[in-house]
């Protein structure tokens, strides 16, 4: 997997109001946790740049006041307006034990049901798996080649070497829909209207045959 670093320094106070001087002056506070203790510190704003406005997901390495973590991101908060980050929580990993982490999915060859008219639906851009560091991938490559018109692949139908996947094995992940011109077109054609057809063109034959 990916890895980025983001290098941060530890901090003196925590509280409302170091807090809000933190944001003031450019920076982010942030939380790490998961190992021998509860790292509270704050980085640079523009540090997070590659970690939020991306579709990838990475390791990230935390550099501390020169001690360094390897995390995954937990969660994070965001400024409503501004959309910049306001608070962002580290968890701190162990190659030689399981991460459950989102890893995002890449569609692979050209659906069968595209090539007929219809249209690639992705329900799902990430997935849930849990795994060691060292089995986790960049990205979860899912071929639909085979996939026809109403068809879906659905997560009980994937696996992945050595990585589990956690969300819910019904859940639909790729899908071949029709596109709305088609549905439009078979939404017009009224129920009986071909027997109506057939009806008056054999009246018209009867007629013309007497």
């Amino acid at each position: 997997m990916k890895t980025i670093e983001i290098k941060g320094f530890k901090r003196e106070t925590v509280g409302k109001k170091a807090t809000k001087q933190l944001r003031k002056d450019g920076s982010v506070p942030c939380v790490l946790y998961g190992g021998k203790e509860v790292v509270h510190f704050h980085a640079p704003v523009n540090e997070f740049n590659h970690l939020f406005y991306t579709p990838n997901v990475y390791v990230v390495n935390i550099d501390i006041d020169g001690k360094k973590y390897p995390t995954i991101l937990k969660a994070s908060q965001f400024h409503p307006v501004s959309d910049k980050p306001l608070h962002v929580d580290f968890l701190e990993i162990n190659k030689d034990k399981p991460v459950t982490i989102e890893v995002p999915i890449k569609v692979e060859g050209f659906a069968i049901g595209v090539q007929s008219g219809g249209i690639l639906v992705l329900e799902k851009r990430k997935l849930v798996v849990k795994g060691l560091l060292k089995d986790l991938p960049d990205e979860l490559v899912v071929n639909v080649e085979a996939l026809e018109i109403g068809k879906t692949v659905k997560i009980g139908g994937l696996s992945f070497k050595n990585i589990e996947l956690l969300d819910a094995q019904n859940a639909v992940v790729v899908a071949v829909r029709l596109t709305r011109a088609a549905r439009a077109a078979a939404d017009d054609l009224e129920p009986g209207e071909e027997e109506e057809e057939t009806e008056e063109t054999e009246e018209k034959t009867e007629e013309s045959e007497s």
